[in-house]
C-alpha cells in the first residue's frame, strides 16, 4: 500500500500498524537522547535531547510541518548567571531527507554569535562591569537592560549539507538575516509578572522568507520548559519500578523542573516534501571544529577562553526517540553519534536485529519473555525503514530517523498512544510533544508488531506471535501527559519555568 494514500484509506493494514504501536507501549528507557554518550556528556551545549515533527495543528497551519530540534538537558531553571546560551563554536542543523534515501535533501544550519555590551556601574568614581546577564527590567527585542545579546543567522543547504554553500533564510519583515534570540528565563521580577516571559520570548517568533519558497515559514529559537516526561531515576535505576503498574501517575516525571533550549521551524510542505513522495524524514545534528586551543591568557570579553579551526565535526545525532540509549551498545554510542543515517545498516545493524534490552528485561521480569525472532526484521521496520500503509517511504533505503507522513490529516483530538490508539497523525508517523514515545518506542522492543502483525504477518514485518510471548503486554514506566499540557500554537513547548519557582516537585506535580 503506498504511503501517499490518505489516513482514512490506509484500511486493515494502518489499522493494525495502529494497535501494533499500541504494544510498542511499554519497555523502560532513558531520557530520550539526555547525556546519551559518553562524550557528550562534557559538551552539554551540543547535547541534542529530542526531536520532534508533526503536521502544524495551529489553527489555519495545518499545511505547515514544525519541527522542534531541542538541546542542552537537565537545565535547572535557576541556573545563573550565564543560564544557557547556545555554543557560538557550533553548527546546529535540522536535516530533511524527502525521498527516502537515507541522504539529506535540505539541511538548515544555525550559527550563534554572543556579544557582551559590557554594561558597568560606577563604584567609587570606576566605572566596574556587572557580574550579570542583565541590569534590570527586560522587555523588547534587545533591551538596553540585557547585557549580553544572543542572535543566531540561519542558512539552508540543498543537497548535502558538506561541500554546498547555503542561502541564508532571512526575516520576511525588512530581510534581515540575523535573528535575536530571548534570554532564559531569569524569573518573574526581571520579565514583571507570571505573563512577562511569555510575552518578551513571543516577540522573538519569525516569519521567514526560505529561498526558493514563495510561502513564509516560522522559527523561534528560545528557552522552553521541558517537554519529555520519564521516570528517568528508577528506570536508570536498573528499571525500579513496576512496568505492568498504572500507565498514568504511576511514577513521578524527574524532568518536571527542567528546562530545555529549542530550535523551533515551522515549515511550508509544499516546499520540502517531493513530487512524487509524501513521507519526509529528519534527524537533527550538532558539529564543533577539528581543532580546540585553550588559550592561557584570554583576553576581556565573551569566548576568548579556547580557538577552534579545521573542519566540522559532528558531536550529536538524534533522530527517532531513545535509540542511542537503549539500542546502541555503550562502547558505539559516541560513533552512533558521529554517523549519518546512510550507513546505519552497516555500522549498526546487529544491535537493531539481535537487541540486548529485551534480554535485560527478561532478566530483571522473567515473566516478560524476549522475543525469539532473529533476526529481528520487526525492529528494522520501526527504527530504519518506517510502518508500510503509515510512514515508509515508497523506495526507502534503511536509515534511522523520524518519518512523517505528510498527507495524513491533522487529529482534531491528540491521542497520546498515537497510530496505536486510532491517531494516524501520531507517533511513530512522526512525533508531537504530548506522544508516549516512552510507553510506545520500547513496547515493540518485547515484539508488539509479532503480535499485532498476527499469523500471516499482515504488516509485513517478518515475525509471527507465537515469537514474542510478551508482545502483548502493556509495560509502562507510568508517566503520562497528553496535548493538553503543551501550546496549541507554534512553537507549541510551553514557557520555560522561572529562576525563582524551583520547588521540588511531589510525584505527580505538573508546573502550569
Amino acid at each position: 500500500m503506498k504511503v501517499n494514500v490518505p489516513h482514512h484509506k490506509l484500511g486493515a493494514t494502518a489499522l493494525a500498524a495502529a494497535g501494533l504501536i499500541a504494544a510498542m507501549t511499554g519497555l523502560p528507557a532513558q531520557a530520550s537522547s539526555h547525556r546519551e554518550a559518553p562524550y557528550i556528556t562534557s559538551q552539554p551545549k551540543v547535547d541534542g535531547t529530542d526531536l520532534y515533527m508533526f503536521r502544524s495543528y495551529e489553527s489555519g497551519r495545518q499545511d505547515f510541518v514544525t519541527i522542534l530540534a531541542n538541546y542542552q538537558p537537565f537545565q535547572d531553571p535557576q541556573g545563573g548567571p550565564n543560564f544557557f546560551m547556545f555554543d557560538p563554536n557550533a553548527l546546529y542543523e535540522i536535516h530533511i531527507d524527502n525521498n527516502g534515501d537515507a541522504v539529506e535533501d535540505m539541511s538548515f544550519q544555525f550559527k550563534f554569535k554572543n556579544t557582551s555590551k559590557a554594561t558597568a556601574l560606577t563604584v567609587g568614581g570606576k566605572q566596574v562591569k556587572i557580574p550579570l546577564i542583565n541590569s534590570g527590567k527586560i522587555s523588547g527585542v534587545n533591551p538596553a537592560a540585557l547585557n549580553v545579546r544572543e542572535t543566531f543567522t540561519l542558512d539552508v543547504v540543498t543537497g548535502k549539507r558538506r561541500g554546498s554553500k547555503g542561502t541564508p533564510v532571512t526575516n520576511a519583515a525588512g530581510g534581515g538575516a540575523e535573528f535575536d534570540k530571548p534570554v532564559d528565563n531569569i524569573g518573574a521580577f526581571t520579565f514583571t509578572g507570571t505573563d512577562g516571559y511569555a510575552t518578551y520570548a513571543n516577540q522573538h517568533i519569525y516569519n521567514i522568507t526560505i529561498p526558493g519558497c514563495p510561502t513564509p515559514g516560522r522559527v523561534f529559537v528560545g528557552q522552553r520548559k521541558e517537554p519529555f516526561y520519564i521516570a528517568v531515576g528508577k528506570i536508570f535505576d536498573l528499571i525500579n519500578l513496576n512496568p505492568l503498574g498504572p500507565e498514568i501517575g504511576g511514577n513521578n516525571n524527574d524532568l518536571e523542573g527542567k528546562n530545555v533550549s529549542t530550535i523551533a521551524l515551522e515549515l511550508p510542505i509544499a516546499c520540502i516534501k517531493s513530487a512524487d513522495e509524501n513521507v519526509i524524514g529528519a534527524f537533527t545534528t550538532a558539529s564543533v571544529r577539528q581543532g580546540r586551543l585553550m588559550n592561557g591568557k584570554p583576553k576581556s570579553g565573551l569566548n576568548d577562553s579556547t580557538r577552534h579551526g579545521g573542519g566540522w565535526t559532528q558531536v550529536s545525532r538524534l533522530g527517532m526517540p531513545l535509540v542511542n540509549e537503549v539500542v546502541i551498545g555503550i562502547d558505539d554510542k559516541d560513533k552512533f553519534n558521529a554517523s549519518a543515517p546512510k550507513d546505519d545498516a552497516d555500522n549498526f545493524a546487529d544491535y537493531v536485529t539481535n537487541p540486548v534490552l529485551p534480554a535485560l528485561i527478561e532478566s530483571l521480569f522473567p515473566s516478560a519473555k524476549a522475543p525469539t525472532n532473529f533476526p529481528r526484521t520487526d525492529l528494522l521496520k520501526v527504527f530504519l525503514k518506517g510502518i508500510e500503509g503509515v510512514n515508509q517511504p515508497k523506495n526507502v533505503k534503511p536509515g534511522e530517523m523520524l518519518r512523517l507522513n505528510t498527507s495524513t490529516p491533522v487529529s482534531a483530538t491528540q491521542n497520546p498512544l498515537g497510530v496505536a490508539g486510532g491517531d494516524l497523525a501520531g507517533f511513530p508517523n512522526g512525533r508531537r510533544p504530548g506522544d508516549d514515545v516512552v510507553d510506545l518506542s520500547l513496547r515493540v522492543a518485547m515484539g508488539a508488531l509479532c503480535v499485532l502483525t498476527g499469523d500471516t504477518d499482515t504488516l509485513k514485518v517478518g515475525c509471527k506471535p507465537s515469537d514474542a510471548p510478551a508482545g502483548g503486554l502493556a509495560l509502562t514506566d507510568g508517566v503520562r501527559k497528553d496535548s493538553s499540557n503543551y501550546g496549541t500554537a507554534f512553537p507549541y513547548l510551553t514557557t520555560p519555568i522561572g529562576g525563582n519557582f524551583n520547588p521540588t516537585p511531589a510525584a505527580g506535580t505538573t508546573y502550569p
